[in-house]
């Protein structure tokens, strides 16, 4: 068993393992730096609308309302006639 040769294959790995955590400290530090990453938002919950936005949204919904309050009511309708068939 030659002590040097194993002093020296150690030393080389120490030096290899020594790059290897350099470079995954700087990646560390690089997406630290970057806020942006996806994964890494800080606000959660719902959007906020602004008040174009929420105006657009309010009338398409008095819209939707207004035709469904106009459609005739199908489901109510079919279900009465199935009760009173007793299917």
């Amino acid at each position: 068993m030659d002590l040097r040769k194993t002093i020296e294959d150690l030393y080389a790995e120490k030096d290899k393992l020594g790059r290897v955590i350099a470079s995954l400290e700087e990646l560390q530090r690089a997406a630290d730096a970057n806020p942006l990453t996806p994964g890494r938002s800080k606000r959660r919950g719902r959007k906020s609308m602004g008040s174009e936005e929420r105006q657009d949204v309010s009338e398409r919904m008095k819209k939707y309302w207004a035709r469904r309050r106009s459609e005739p009511r199908k489901l109510a309708s079919e279900a009465d006639i199935r009760s009173a068939n007793g299917s």
